[in-house]
């Protein structure tokens, strides 16, 4: 990507790039809008609500708070997943927009 005439880094295009992969799933889009309305949810409540198994849920929640998507804090036992900033909603909107 030598040379790109862009205002954008390559560092900066490289990571975008990877957050979008990280997003661009049918799961993981449901659980970032099960957080954009709900705000937090343990990772019971989220695979239950899209009746998927936990252990599918914990899969993608880790991908999605490896690049930043969640965050998470414990309560107990429970793990509690919020989105790490509300502009991970707009990634919807935006999908909602251009389909």
């Amino acid at each position: 990507m030598n040379n790109l005439n862009t205002r954008f880094t390559e560092a900066f295009l490289e990571d975008a790039t990877e957050t979008l992969r990280a997003v661009a799933h049918p799961i993981r889009l449901a659980m970032i809008d099960l957080l954009a309305h709900h705000g937090q949810l343990s990772v019971s409540d989220i695979h239950e609500t899209l009746d998927i198994q936990q252990a599918v849920a914990s899969h993608h929640l880790r991908i999605l708070k490896g690049k930043g998507v969640v965050e998470v804090t414990r309560d107990g036992k429970n793990s509690i997943y919020a989105l790490s900033t509300e502009d991970f909603r707009l990634i919807l909107n935006i999908l909602e927009k251009v389909k």
